[in-house]
C-alpha cells in the first residue's frame, strides 16, 4: 500500500476569468490552478514608498523610494478543490441567480461541463448543473485517444445565448441559456390564449425559479455541419450577431510539417450561425487557403468587429464581409504562404503560444504577449468602419524591467487599465498600463474643468461604441456609425507610448524541474548530533523565468540579538504615549515615533514570582529603577495600554495597576472586594481601547472602562452575568462594522461604541455583546446546546447575537444553526478574534483553541435578510491542517499555559502566535487563506511583538531555558502555500540542481537559448535569412545557497 499527497497545493494559474461573481455590480477574478478554483476581489490602494517597505515592489524595479502610487491588489475571498482538471472557464448572464451576479461555466478535461453561482447564504458556490458527454455514442476510430487525452474548447456566445464545447476529434455539444424575451423562455407562447407577456427579472434573494436556468443541450458531428470540418483546430463565438455565430478554423488534412510543401496554406475559416430551436445551423462566410500555422481565432468587438486569426508567423483580421488584412511578424512567414501579408519580418517574433488581450475599447489596440515574457501592441488602420490595416510594434523595457519572465497561460481584464496575466512558467501578476498622451490630455482637461467632469466625458466615450441590434449579420449602418475619436483614425499609432507596470503577483512554484534535501546538522543537549533535513531546494520557473526556492515547513526567523534573564516565564514589549495629541499628529508610516522602550519580563526564582521592568537598547536590556513600578506586586497577568497609549495597564492576579509614560504610578484598582472570604484572581485579560476584560480563577468575569483621564471604573453587569462561568472572552474594535451588528434601541439615551464582547462559557458557548450589556441565560445542564452571543460594550444586559453550537464546531455557523445528536463536541479553552491579514487587506476572524491546542478559525460572513430579523451574520469555517502537540502537562496543572498573542504588525502582517511546545504563526497574505507557520525554535514560554530602531516590526520570545531573542521574519519569503518560500530568480532555465550539506552551497545546471547559425563548412548554401533558429547553451554553477551568491562557473 502507498499513500500519497501533494507537497503543495496548485499554484500554477492555468485559467482566468474577470466576472461580476458575488453580486451584480462586483468586480471578481475567478482563478483556476489545474484543480483548484480560486476567486479573488480587487481592492485599489494609495502606496507611498519608504524606506524598508518597499519589499514587495522592489523585484520589478519600476518603483522609486519616495513615490506614492495608486495599485491595484489581489484580495483571496474563497477557493475550493474541483473534482477534475479545469480546461476552461467562461461567464454566463443566466435569467435568475441566488448572489444577482453571473454564473460561471467550466469545462473539465474528460468532456464535462459545470455550471455554478455563488450562495450567499452559505458564502459558497453552488453547482446548478453537470453535463456529461463522454458517453455520448460517438463513432470514434479504434487508433483515435481517449476524450481525455483530446483537448477541448469552450466558448460562450457574448449574448450568453448558448455554449459551445468542441470535445473528441470532431463533436459539438450546445448548450442552450434562457434569455429573457427570447423563444426558448417564451417557449409556445401565445398571446391571444396566455395573456399579457410576463416579464422575468433577476433576482438578488432567493432562488425562485419554476425551471433550470438552461435548456437541453444536444450534440452535433462538425462534419454534420460541414463535410469540411474534418480537423477542426479553433472555434469561438464572434460578437455583432443577433443569432449565435461562431468562426471556426479548420483544415481538410491533418497539418504536418513534414509535407509542409505538398499542404501548403491548407487552412480555412468557416462563420456559421446556430437555430437552437431547429438545432442547425446556416455557413455564413468561407475563406480558404490560410497559412497552415493558423492555431487560434479571437473575436473582436467595437469598434473593430470580426476576428483575429493568429498564426505563428502572422495575424490576420477578417471583417463581417469576409474582407482579410494580414501582417507578417517574421521572416517565415514569406516561406510558408502566399497569402498577401504587410511585411513586419524585422519584428523577427515567434507568436507561438501567443496570448491577446484588448487592451483599450476606443481603439482598438491589443496586447500580445510573447511565450517569452515579451509584449508587443497590435493597432489597427481603419477607412471609415472598415480595417485596412494592422500594424504591430515591441515595447520595449530596460533590462531587468520585464513585466513578464515567461509564457503567459491566460489574461483577464480585470478594471480599466488594469490586467491580470496568468502564467504557467512563472509568477502571475497584474499589470497596469496607461497611455502619456491620455496623462497629458488629462493635465490640460484638469486646468480647465475638474475631476467629476471628466469622469463623465470619458465614460460618454465607452458608451458611444453601442451595438446596433437592428442588424443581422452584416456591418453596423453608416447612420448608426459612432462618431471618429482619437486614436481611431486612419492613422497609424506608430508613436503612441504605453506605460507598463507591475501592481501585484502571485507566486508561482511550477513547474518544479529538479529538487534536492537541504540537511542541517542538530546537536541534542547530550552532546549528540543528528543530520535532519530542513528544507527543500527545488528549481522552478521556465526560460527567464527560472528561478531557486527553498521550501522549509518551519520559520527560521533573523536573529538579531540574543540576551538572557533568569528565570523568565513571560515577555511584553511596552510604548506609551505623551498625550493623545501626540497620537494624531504623528503619522503611523513613521515607525521612527512608534518604537517600543521598555520590557516587562516576568520572572520565576525561589523566592517566588515577580515582574521586572526593562528599557531597550542596541545593547541590550537594562533594568529600569527609580519608577513607581513595583516588581515585588507579583507577576503580570497581562500588559496594555489605554487612553490613546497614555496610560499602561499592568493586570496582576489581585489588582489592576495604571502608569503614565514614564512608569509613574496612577491607580490601582482591586479586582476583589475586601469582604470576601475568597479572592478570585485574574487569569486572563483583554485590551481594546477604553476596555479590559478579566477572567478570573473562579470564571467569573470584570469589564473595566476606563475615562478620559485614564481612571478605571467598573461597567455595570447583569445578575445573570454575575451567576454565569466563563473560561475565555474577547474584546474587538469593531470600528469597520465587519460585523454589522444592530444595536437595542430602547436605550436611547445610552451611548453606543465600537467594542464588541465575545464570551466562551464553561459549557462552550460563545456570547457576543456590544459595549453596552451582558445577559446571557444557559440551560440548567451543562450539557446542553452551546450558544455563542455577541454583545457590544459598554451594554452588558442583552446580547445582540447569539448562535448555538459553538464546541460542535460546523462547518458554518449561524443563529439558527441545529445540532445533530451524533456530532462530537470539542473542549474548548479560549477564544480569541482578531485582525488577521497583511497591508493589503486585513478582516477579523474567530479563532478557538482545544485543550489539545487544536486552532479552528471561522469567518464571519454577511448572509441575506430572514423575515423577522435584520442580523445576517454568519461564520464559515476556515480548512487547517495545522497539527500542533499537545500542550504540556505541567503547564496545565501549574495554570502557566500562555494564551494567544495577538501582534498587530509583524514584518507586515497582522497575526496570532501560539505559545507552547509548537510555536506557530497564524499568518494570512492577501492572496491565501490564514496559513498555520510553525517557528523553528522549540518550546516558545511566551512572545510578543517588538518593534525597535535595530528590529523594525520584529518580535521578542523567551524559550524554555529562559533565553532572550530578538528576531525578524526572513525578508522575501512568501506564506501562501503553507510552506516558507524563498525565491531568487536567476533569468535563466534551471534543469539541475544538488546540494552539498558540508559546504552548505549547491550546483546548478542552467540552460539559455542563443542564436546559431550553421558554419560554412557545414551549411549547404547561403543563409538568406536573418530570423535563426535558437539552440539551448548550458552552464554550471557552484552557489552559496544562503546568499545566493555565486562561487564558480
Amino acid at each position: 500500500m502507498q499513500s500519497y499527497t501533494e507537497l503543495t497545493p496548485p499554484t500554477a494559474v492555468t485559467h482566468s476569468l474577470s466576472v461580476p461573481f458575488l453580486s451584480r455590480s462586483a468586480n471578481n477574478l475567478v482563478v483556476a490552478k489545474t484543480s483548484l478554483l480560486q476567486i479573488f476581489s480587487l481592492k485599489s490602494l494609495i502606496t507611498h514608498i519608504v524606506s524598508g517597505a518597499a519589499r514587495d515592489v522592489s523585484r520589478h524595479n519600476t518603483l522609486q523610494r519616495g513615490e506614492r502610487f495608486q495599485s491595484t491588489k489581489l484580495v483571496l475571498i474563497a477557493q475550493y478543490e474541483l473534482s477534475g482538471t479545469v480546461t476552461a472557464l467562461a461567464k454566463v448572464k443566466i435569467l435568475r441567480s441566488r448572489s444577482g451576479g453571473e454564473a460561471i461555466l467550466i469545462a473539465f478535461r474528460d468532456a464535462k461541463l459545470s455550471l455554478i453561482e455563488w450562495d450567499p447564504e452559505r458564502y459558497s458556490i453552488s453547482t446548478i448543473s453537470i453535463h456529461y458527454y463522454e458517453q455520448e455514442d460517438v463513432k470514434r476510430s479504434p487508433w483515435e485517444p481517449s476524450l481525455s487525452q483530446l483537448p477541448t474548447c469552450l466558448s460562450v456566445d457574448p449574448s450568453s445565448r448558448c455554449a459551445a464545447l468542441k470535445f473528441g476529434s470532431r463533436q459539438l455539444a450546445i448548450l442552450p441559456f434562457y434569455q429573457e424575451g427570447d423563444d426558448l423562455v417564451m417557449d409556445d407562447y401565445d398571446p391571444e390564449i396566455d395573456g399579457e407577456r410576463p416579464t422575468v427579472k433577476a433576482s438578488e434573494g432567493a432562488l425562485q425559479v419554476d425551471k433550470a436556468p438552461y435548456a437541453p443541450s444536444f450534440v452535433l458531428s462538425l462534419l454534420a455541419l460541414d463535410p469540411a470540418l474534418s480537423h477542426p483546430i479553433h472555434l469561438s463565438f464572434l460578437h455583432e450577431y443577433r443569432e449565435p455565430t461562431f468562426g471556426v478554423l479548420s483544415s481538410q488534412v491533418s497539418i504536418s510539417n513534414a509535407l509542409f510543401h505538398e499542404r501548403r496554406d491548407s487552412i480555412s475559416y468557416f462563420v456559421y450561425t446556430l437555430d437552437l430551436e431547429q438545432q442547425a445551423s446556416t455557413t455564413l462566410l468561407s475563406i480558404s487557403n490560410l497559412p497552415y500555422d493558423l492555431f487560434s481565432i479571437v473575436p473582436l468587438s467595437l469598434p473593430i468587429g470580426g476576428a483575429l486569426l493568429v498564426g505563428s508567423n502572422e495575424l490576420i483580421h477578417v471583417d463581417q464581409s469576409g474582407r482579410t488584412n494580414g501582417v507578417a511578424v517574421n521572416q517565415l512567414a514569406r516561406h510558408s504562404t502566399s497569402f498577401g501579408l504587410l511585411d513586419q519580418s524585422d519584428l523577427a517574433l515567434r507568436l507561438e503560444n501567443c496570448v491577446i488581450e484588448t487592451l483599450a475599447a476606443d481603439n482598438g489596440d491589443m496586447l500580445i504577449i510573447l511565450n517569452t515574457g515579451e509584449l508587443a501592441i497590435l493597432s489597427f488602420k481603419s477607412e471609415g468602419r472598415s480595417v485596412s490595416g494592422l500594424s504591430v510594434r515591441v515595447v520595449q523595457h530596460s533590462p531587468g524591467e520585464e513585466a513578464l519572465q515567461a509564457a503567459a497561460a491566460c489574461t483577464s481584464v480585470v478594471g480599466r487599465g488594469r490586467i491580470f496575466v496568468g502564467s504557467e512558467d512563472c509568477d502571475s501578476i497584474v499589470l497596469g498600463w496607461s497611455r502619456r498622451s491620455d496623462k497629458m490630455k488629462r493635465q490640460v482637461q484638469r486646468r480647465s474643468s475638474n475631476i467629476g467632469d471628466l469622469q463623465d466625458s470619458s465614460d460618454l466615450e465607452e458608451d458611444e461604441f453601442e451595438e446596433d441590434e437592428d442588424d443581422l449579420y452584416s456591418a453596423v449602418k453608416m447612420d448608426s456609425m459612432p462618431k471618429q475619436v482619437p486614436g481611431a483614425s486612419s492613422v497609424m499609432r506608430e508613436n503612441e507610448d504605453y506605460v507598463f507596470r507591475v501592481h501585484d503577483y502571485m507566486t508561482n512554484l511550477g513547474p518544479i524541474k529538479d529538487i534536492s534535501l537541504i540537511e542541517s546538522d542538530e546537536q541534542y543537549e547530550d552532546g549528540t548530533v543528528e543530520s535532519l533535513m530542513t528544507g527543500l531546494l527545488i528549481s522552478t520557473g521556465c526560460g527567464k523565468g527560472g528561478s531557486l526556492g527553498i521550501l522549509r515547513r518551519e520559520v527560521e526567523p533573523d536573529v538579531v540579538q540574543k540576551l538572557h534573564i533568569d528565570g523568565a516565564t513571560a515577555l511584553w514589549s511596552v510604548r506609551a504615549k505623551t498625550n493623545v495629541q501626540e497620537t494624531r499628529n504623528r503619522p503611523e508610516a513613521e515607525n521612527s515615533t512608534n518604537y517600543d522602550k521598555h520590557l516587562i519580563a516576568n520572572t520565576q526564582s525561589a523566592a517566588g514570582s515577580r515582574s521586572l521592568l526593562y528599557s531597550i537598547s542596541t545593547v541590550g536590556l537594562e533594568p529600569v529603577d527609580g519608577t513607581d513600578f513595583d516588581p515585588e506586586a507579583g507577576p503580570s497577568v497581562e500588559i496594555g495600554v489605554l487612553t490613546g497609549g497614555t496610560r499602561i495597564v499592568q493586570v496582576l492576579p489581585n489588582e489592576l495597576r495604571t502608569f503614565d509614560n514614564h512608569f509613574g504610578l496612577a491607580q490601582i484598582f482591586p479586582l476583589s472586594e475586601e469582604s470576601a472570604d475568597a479572592e478570585p484572581k485574574a487569569i486572563k485579560a483583554s485590551f481594546v481601547d477604553p476596555y479590559v476584560l478579566i477572567i478570573r480563577d473562579d470564571l467569573s468575569l470584570v469589564v473595566l472602562n476606563a475615562d478620559e483621564s485614564g481612571d478605571l471604573d467598573e461597567v455595570e453587569r447583569g445578575e445573570a452575568l454575575q451567576q454565569n462561568e466563563w473560561v475565555s472572552g474577547s474584546l474587538y474594535d469593531d470600528s469597520s462594522d465587519a460585523f454589522r451588528l444592530e444595536t437595542d434601541d430602547s436605550d436611547e439615551d445610552e451611548e453606543v461604541g465600537n467594542v464588541l464582547l465575545f464570551l466562551l462559557n464553561f459549557a462552550g458557548g460563545l456570547y457576543v455583546s456590544h459595549s453596552r450589556t451582558l445577559c446571557p441565560v444557559l440551560p440548567e445542564s451543562s450539557s446542553a446546546l452551546i450558544a455563542a452571543q455577541i454583545y457590544r460594550l459598554p451594554n452588558l444586559k442583552k446580547p445582540i447575537y447569539v448562535a448555538e453550537g459553538l464546541s460542535f464546531l460546523p462547518p458554518f455557523l449561524s443563529k439558527d444553526f441545529t445540532v445533530r445528536r451524533s456530532t462530537a463536541r470539542e473542549k474548548l479553552t479560549e477564544l480569541l478574534v482578531a485582525d488577521l491579514g497583511d497591508v493589503t487587506m486585513k478582516s477579523p476572524y474567530l479563532i478557538l483553541r482545544s485543550e489539545n491546542n487544536d486552532i479552528t478559525m471561522y469567518q464571519p460572513y454577511q448572509g441575506p435578510k430572514e423575515e423577522g430579523s435584520n442580523i445576517t451574520l454568519r461564520f464559515h469555517k476556515i480548512a487547517n491542517t495545522g497539527l500542533p502537540l499537545p500542550p504540556d502537562a505541567n503547564d496545565i496543572e501549574e495554570g502557566s499555559r500562555q494564551a494567544l498573542r495577538i501582534i498587530p504588525n509583524l514584518g507586515g502582517y497582522s497575526t496570532v502566535f501560539l505559545p507552547g511546545l509548537s510555536p506557530t504563526f497564524i499568518l494570512k497574505p492577501a492572496t491565501s487563506t490564514p496559513q498555520i507557520v510553525p517557528l523553528r525554535s522549540g518550546d516558545i514560554r511566551s512572545l510578543s511583538g517588538l518593534n525597535v530602531q535595530h528590529c523594525e516590526n520584529g518580535f521578542v520570545y523567551v524559550d524554555k531555558d529562559c533565553n532572550i531573542t530578538i528576531a525578524q521574519l526572513p525578508v522575501d519569503s512568501h506564506y501562501s502555500t503553507g510552506w516558507i518560500v524563498r525565491k531568487r530568480h536567476f533569468g535563466e532555465d534551471i534543469q539541475a540542481i544538488d546540494y552539498h550539506a558540508r559546504s552548505k552551497s549547491c550546483i546548478i545546471g542552467t540552460g539559455r537559448n542563443s542564436t546559431y547559425k550553421l558554419s560554412e563548412e557545414d551549411a549547404f548554401g547561403t543563409e538568406d535569412t536573418s530570423f535563426l533558429p535558437q539552440v539551448e547553451q548550458g552552464t554550471v554553477k557552484l552557489l552559496d545557497h544562503r546568499t545566493w551568491s555565486t562561487i564558480d562557473r
